[in-house]
This record gives structure tokens, C-alpha cells and sequence, in this order.
């Protein structure tokens, strides 16, 4: 192989990486493109709970742009719906660019999951690790 192939070889895989890393990677395009997707409660008149818990939230804060990290833990009735968890991960996964606040993050996962799945009942708390010798812990919730 001459000196100049090797060299525009060189430039191809250049070119190549340059292009994936422009491109979305597939865990991007399903987080970008995520829903929140339910399924029929399979136990529909029992009260049982459903808890969950997130411990790798992240968001960013809208007044410095630092990451901010939080375990959302979910607890939660059903109706007539159940949340997907996949899906739940994927609709978490979503606020790790956001500039959000500790409050209106937590509002606004109770609020989205309460329009996927209309619980009986939902607790969501967000537990933010300490930034600034600060901790917060945020807890919202709804009853039919």
C-alpha cells in the first residue's frame, strides 16, 4: 500500500467516525422518540401497589447548566393501565438534557404518568444528591 493510500485511508475512517458521531445512536433516537406506552392491568378491582424506583435521573439545572442526579422512586395504584417499564426507562432517560427544575421535574413525571395511565393513586419523589451542600428531595401526588 503507497503512502497516499494509506493516508486517504486515514481521512475514510476520519470521515466514517465524524459521521457517527454527528448521528443519533440508537439509544438517542429511542429516547427521542419515546413514549410513555401502558398496558391493561391484568388484576382490574384489586388495589395493589406498583413501585418503582429510577436510581440514574439526571437533568440539567436551568439556572447553571449543572447535571443534577436524583433516584425517582414510583409507587403507584393502577386502574385501569399499567406502565411499560422499557418505556419508563426510555421517558426517564429523556429529562437527562432538559433544563429542569428538582420541582417541576418530579410535577412533571407525576403529571405525564397520570395522563399514560390515570392511577388510582401515584406517589413520585425525587431523592437529588446534594450539590452545593443542598439536598432536596421533591414528592408529588395524585388520588382519583
Amino acid at each position: 500500500m503507497s503512502q497516499s493510500s494509506s493516508h486517504n485511508l486515514g481521512a475514510e475512517q476520519q470521515s466514517t467516525l465524524e459521521q457517527n458521531i454527528a448521528e443519533p445512536k440508537y439509544g438517542e433516537r429511542l429516547i427521542q422518540e419515546g413514549e410513555l406506552i401502558t398496558f391493561p392491568n391484568p388484576r382490574i378491582g384489586r388495589r395493589y401497589h406498583i413501585q418503582i424506583t429510577l436510581p440514574e435521573f439526571t437533568c440539567k439545572c436551568p439556572f447553571s447548566g449543572y447535571p443534577d442526579f436524583a433516584t425517582i422512586y414510583l409507587t403507584y395504584i393502577p386502574d385501569q393501565r399499567v406502565v411499560e417499564l422499557k418505556a419508563l426507562k426510555l421517558y426517564i432517560n429523556s429529562y437527562r438534557d432538559r433544563y429542569i427544575s428538582h420541582e417541576e421535574s418530579v410535577n412533571q413525571i407525576l403529571d405525564d404518568l397520570i395522563a399514560a395511565c390515570d392511577p388510582l393513586e401515584i406517589t413520585v419523589k425525587g431523592d437529588f444528591l446534594p450539590r452545593g451542600n443542598v439536598h432536596t428531595v421533591i414528592e408529588a401526588r395524585h388520588q382519583k
